[in-house]
Parts: structure tokens; C-alpha cells; sequence
């Protein structure tokens, strides 16, 4: 009987306390408006805003450079790691004159031993090559390496800041510049590195130039220090998207994760850059998202093949030979959109008549390549051969108008 007494005494509580809640929110109704059930607010309930899937992203075709889509391309933003893409590239020009060469034995310094960040744990007096140092940094994004790589191939970091600098100026990378040879975060009174995706993508068809780059950049593993230490490419399209065969990612958490991807399928090549990525997974789903369509959406036209001959004769007014046909100098390729309706034309542009010897490999003219009469290219016309003069005399009697 106690016990029964109690329980409705708390069941009575109970009712007292919701016919009072229900009171107040009856008497206030912009007060209920503003509460859920539970008598939280809602506007603390707020769903969480979508991650933006970049900053920034471009797309090129590596070959002519052209642009096939991009967003925000020029906007400035810290690059991280892809700095020492062209740290790279000055590696690949000094290389390219002899000033140094792959067998070069780098000792590394007390600096470069004192890198953070990803690294091969360089220790001070140790010595490697300029080419497995190389290895390190292009296939596993070593700072070190990039460090004593620098110091090695411009004397001092200092000097290597400014040959990037002057490079990337050269290159008419507008939006670019470099205070560190290796992208980490700038420490309290440093400048960070800062470059854009259009620059990127400059910088990239630069690079391509060198087979050593992509040789390096396409590995996805490596051994380093006599094998006993394994490099790790930061690169996953290598293994994710087919055709991909280089080139860097950087992050650090105030810029994001940012990637420059290069695939090749038959002739077609394109270059993918985002910068800003909220992760490495959906930088990398954007990026491959990107080539992906740009390979389902362009072919490539070989336009112009070298050797070509071209079918009109130049008259040699002193040559051995009374008239040749010109070649083209080189294949010109050309990515077209698939269901592009406009023509392709080629005008040829050569002189009717030479004086003169004629140098094998000498232009004689060029041929203007128009897609929609817009000029896409153009193509120089040379010479198969060498011709000499013609003797004085028969030079004398071509004078007088006779043909021989």
C-alpha cells in the first residue's frame, strides 16, 4: 500500500511538470518555434556544410599547352612539396650543360641533415649521389634530399631560391615565387612559396622536357641508403588512374592537398592540377575525375608529319638543281574535341624562288595551321638536301633566260 502511494505521488509530479512545459510553450509560440521536443535550439542543429572539393584546378594538354577546363587557375596558393618540381627542373638544365652530373657524390651538410618534414634522415658527412638524392625527392618527397641537392647544384640555398626564381620568370610563370627550395611552412619571419595551377601547368610541360623526370616521378617504389630504406611515392594515381605516370603532390595543412598529375594515353597527354584539396582522397577523385574526361572528350589529330614533302616547287635561281620540294620540319599534333564541327586548314607560305645555296635542314617557308581561322600552330618548311651553286656557266645561261 506504501508503495502504491508513492508511485502515484511521482506519477502526479510528472504530469505537474509536463502541463506546465506545455503551458509555456502554448503562451510563447515563437519560443516553440525556436525549440525542438527536447527543448534544444534548433539553430544548433544546422546540418554541416559540404568541403569544398578544391581551391583551384586546371587542365591542360601537355603537348601544345592548351587549356581544356579550369576554375580559379591564377588564384596564388602556397604549392607545399610541388616546389621541388623546379628545383628539378634547374637540376635538369645544369645536368643537360655538364655543370653537374648524376654520379656527382653529394656529402651532406650539418643544414640539410636538420630538414623536418618528410625526409630520408640525411645525417651530416654522409655522401650519396646527385641521382639517388634525386630518387629521394622526386619519389618520396624528401626535404633533405631537396636541400643537399641544392646546396650541391647552386652552391648555396640562397642561390638556388634565386635560379628558381629567375626560372620561373623566364617560363612567364607570372604568379610565381619561391623563398625555400623544399615548400615547407614558412617559419616566423619567412615568405612562403606561392605559385598558381596555370603556373603549375607551365612548370609541368617544362619538366616533360627531361625522359629523368618521369622516370622518377612514375616510380612507386624505391630503396635508398643501400636498400634499407624503402621510398614511397606520395603519387596514388600512379596506381589509380591507367596512363599516369608522374609528377609531384605537396600538402601542409594552412594550403591543403594539391597535386600536379600528368597521364599518357597513345599520343594524348594532359596535365591535371588542384591545389587546396580538403584530403589527399578527394584531391586525388578530383584529379582523376578530371583526366578521365578530358581523355573521353579530345583525340588527337596528327595534323603536319615530319618529313612531310610539300607539294610546291621552289625555284633555285643558282642552285645546282633548278627547283625543290620542301619538308616539314617537325609533326604537329593537336587535340580536338570530339564532336569539334569546325575544319582544320593548312596554308603554305613559300617564296617562288631562292638565290643562293641552299643548306640542308634550311627553311624555305612554313605552313600556318587555322582551326576556325584561328592560327593553332605553324610549321617550318625545310630543306631535304643540300644544293650547291651551279657552275658559273650555267648560272650565266639561266641569266640569259634559257632554261637549263
Amino acid at each position: 500500500m506504501i508503495v502504491r502511494v508513492k508511485f502515484m505521488k511521482r506519477l502526479f509530479i510528472v504530469a505537474l511538470v509536463f502541463v506546465f512545459w506545455a503551458t509555456i510553450t502554448e503562451a510563447t509560440p515563437a519560443a516553440r518555434k525556436k525549440t525542438t521536443p527536447f527543448g534544444k535550439p534548433a539553430a544548433t542543429r544546422q546540418a554541416k556544410k559540404p568541403q569544398e572539393p578544391y581551391k583551384a584546378y586546371i587542365v591542360v594538354e601537355a603537348n601544345t599547352g592548351k587549356v581544356i577546363e579550369g576554375e580559379n587557375v591564377d588564384a596564388k596558393r602556397p604549392p607545399a612539396s610541388i616546389t621541388k618540381l623546379m628545383v628539378a627542373c634547374i637540376v635538369m638544365e645544369k645536368l643537360a650543360t655538364g655543370a653537374v652530373k648524376l654520379t656527382d657524390q653529394i656529402i651532406v651538410s650539418k643544414n640539410a641533415s636538420k630538414i623536418g618534414g618528410s625526409q630520408v634522415y640525411l645525417k651530416e658527412g654522409e655522401t650519396f649521389t646527385l641521382e639517388e638524392l634525386m630518387k629521394a625527392m622526386m619519389i618520396h618527397s624528401a626535404n633533405d634530399a631537396a636541400y643537399a641537392i641544392s646546396e650541391h647544384v647552386a652552391g648555396s640555398i640562397d642561390d638556388m631560391v634565386r635560379l628558381m626564381n629567375d626560372k620561373a620568370k623566364m617560363l612567364g610563370m607570372n604568379n610565381t615565387e619561391y623563398h625555400s627550395v623544399h615548400g615547407l611552412p614558412p617559419a616566423k619571419g619567412e615568405k612562403e612559396d606561392l605559385t598558381s595551377c596555370n603556373d603549375l601547368a607551365i612548370l609541368a610541360r617544362e619538366v616533360l622536357k627531361y625522359p629523368k623526370i618521369i622516370e622518377w616521378s612514375g616510380t612507386k617504389t624505391d630503396t635508398f641508403r643501400n636498400g634499407t630504406f624503402v621510398l614511397s611515392n606520395t603519387n596514388k594515381l600512379l596506381t589509380k588512374f591507367p596512363g599516369t605516370d608522374g609528377l609531384k603532390t605537396g600538402y601542409y595543412h594552412e594550403t591543403g592537398f594539391n597535386i600536379v598529375a600528368t597521364a599518357k594515353k597513345g599520343e594524348l597527354r594532359f596535365i591535371a592540377v588542384v591545389m587546396g584539396g580538403p584530403s589527399g582522397k578527394i584531391r586525388d577523385d578530383v584529379a582523376m575525375e578530371k583526366l578521365k574526361k578530358a581523355f573521353s572528350q579530345y583525340k588527337i589529330l596528327n595534323i603536319v608529319k615530319k618529313g612531310e614533302v610539300i607539294d610546291k616547287d621552289v625555284f633555285l635561281v643558282d642552285g645546282k638543281y633548278r627547283k625543290i620540294k620542301g619538308v616539314a620540319d617537325k609533326d604537329f599534333l593537336y587535340p580536338m574535341f570530339v564532336d569539334k564541327k569546325g575544319d582544320i586548314k593548312k596554308e603554305i607560305l613559300l617564296p617562288e624562288k631562292i638565290k643562293g645555296e641552299i643548306r640542308e635542314k634550311q627553311k624555305l617557308g612554313e605552313i600556318v595551321i587555322k582551326l576556325d581561322d584561328q592560327i593553332i600552330g605553324k610549321v617550318d618548311i625545310v630543306s631535304p638536301m643540300y644544293v650547291p651553286n651551279a657552275n658559273l656557266f650555267t648560272r650565266f645561261i639561266r641569266r640569259l633566260g634559257l632554261n637549263i
